[in-house]
């Protein structure tokens, strides 16, 4: 694990006003949620079940799945270590710049690592790399914020059927883009996706996610997890949402054309490039000055936080990540990104 994440104000003495820097979208109403887990404190007094049978039972229901097909982890970062030591030594391919996770992971567990910038296309018949047994991809990415389209995903599946597809759809409740679906992965046998809780009710702090695929890929999943890595309140707080799905909605058509309203108002700035997006967070790139400089600035002076992206793989000290926040918060990060480049 990198050093650098978003949300890293606890490195700061500095009081955080507004906090760009986690995708994390944090203003659902999880009022019935947080009375939910009031009331089901007694349950830290006794050990969870080993594995999240109940839960994968009730997301499977939700999903029109077996239970087979669902397994449950404590947030989607565990789903992808456990992916790269239940497949221990595999080739694997990431589609960079992504989320470090993933190539961590795989160096954890002596998978030789490739990086691919671009994906083949109907040019290159979708062929991967011949060497390539695994490719793994966010999608939407983090932090480009695109989307890999529909029908290339379907093409590459069956173009490369030896490649095991890890396709990381922690943010897929936060696009209009059409994704591959849980009952579509269990039909496959060279898919697994990631579903992330945590990203979809703004509850990092239970930490929990979910992987859909066939059942013999989970079974490998499953003979390799350990005894309670999801804990009482994390399922609790699961069980509670898969039966409330929609109580914790949010506009997202209102959001994301904030999104688009605040990346035109930075790229009037004439100074930031800015990756188009379909989703709630953006890639910036400062055309002179660097990344760090800039939050930096912006915390001490604004008490705003964002994301230096210099730590991707393939970006440089010029990049920074950001995720929308209201409108009012947006135009005083603009205004103080204007105040940081007339310094």
């Amino acid at each position: 694990m990198i050093n650098g994440h978003g949300d890293d104000a606890y490195t700061y003495s500095t009081a955080i006003v507004s906090d760009f820097s986690s995708n994390v979208y944090n203003r659902q109403d999880l009022s019935g949620l947080k009375a939910h887990l009031r009331h089901s404190m007694e349950s830290i007094e006794h050990y969870p079940e080993p594995a999240p049978y109940l839960l994968e039972a009730q997301l499977a229901t939700y999903h029109r799945l077996r239970s087979t097909e669902v397994c449950v982890t404590s947030g989607a970062t565990e789903a992808i270590y456990l992916i790269a030591q239940a497949f221990r030594g595999t080739h694997s391919a990431v589609v960079q710049p992504t989320f470090s996770e993933y190539a961590d992971a795989c160096r954890m567990h002596a998978h030789p690592l490739t990086s691919l910038y671009r994906l083949p296309d109907v040019h290159e018949h979708y062929q991967l790399p011949a060497d390539v047994r695994m490719l793994w991809l966010c999608n939407p990415n983090n932090p480009t914020g695109g989307v890999t389209e529909h029908s290339h995903l379907q093409a590459l599946l069956q173009q490369n059927p030896e490649v095991l597809f890890v396709v990381d759809q922690s943010y897929e409740a936060f696009t209009r883009a059409p994704l591959l679906s849980a009952s579509e992965g269990t039909r496959l046998p060279n898919l697994l996706l990631l579903h992330s809780l945590t990203k979809r009710y703004g509850i990092p702090g239970l930490r929990l996610g979910y992987v859909t695929g066939c059942a013999g890929l989970l079974q490998r999943l499953r003979s390799h997890r350990i005894p309670w890595s999801v804990n009482s309140l994390a399922i609790q707080g699961g069980l509670y949402l898969t039966s409330h799905p929609s109580e914790a909605d949010f506009p997202l058509e209102t959001y994301l054309q904030e999104a688009e309203r605040l990346r035109n108002r930075l790229l009037q700035l004439k100074v930031i490039d800015v990756w188009e997006t379909q989703t709630h967070f953006m890639l910036c790139r400062l055309r002179f000055g660097n990344a760090s400089a800039l939050k930096e600035y912006l915390v001490h002076a604004h008490g705003i936080l964002i994301r230096d992206a210099s730590n991707f793989e393939g970006l440089d000290e010029h990049f920074f990540r950001i995720a929308t926040q209201s409108p009012e918060e947006n135009d005083r990060l603009v205004q103080g990104i204007e105040a940081f480049i007339s310094l």
